[in-house]
């Protein structure tokens, strides 16, 4: 999510102080694709939801690590 003062500091660098979009992206180290959007857009705030979450890459052994945890956590209290 981009706050408030990041896109004020985005459009300022750009209107006020005339500077291109690759400056701002080393500047401000915001992307190149969010420098776009923010320009495009009037928009104060803007907020990104992923419509599905994507797996952690423990995913395929997440049973068996909770299983272990559960066991561990059993013996040791």
């Amino acid at each position: 999510m981009k706050r408030v003062d990041t896109i004020a500091r985005v459009r300022r660098a750009f209107y006020v102080h005339g500077w291109s979009v690759k400056k701002i992206v080393r500047e401000l180290h915001v992307s190149r694709n969010t420098v776009r959007k923010i320009l495009r857009s009037d928009e104060t705030d803007f907020s990104y939801e992923r419509s599905r979450q994507p797996l952690p890459r423990i995913g395929p052994w997440q049973g068996q690590l909770e299983l272990r945890m559960r066991r561990r956590l059993l013996a040791s209290g």
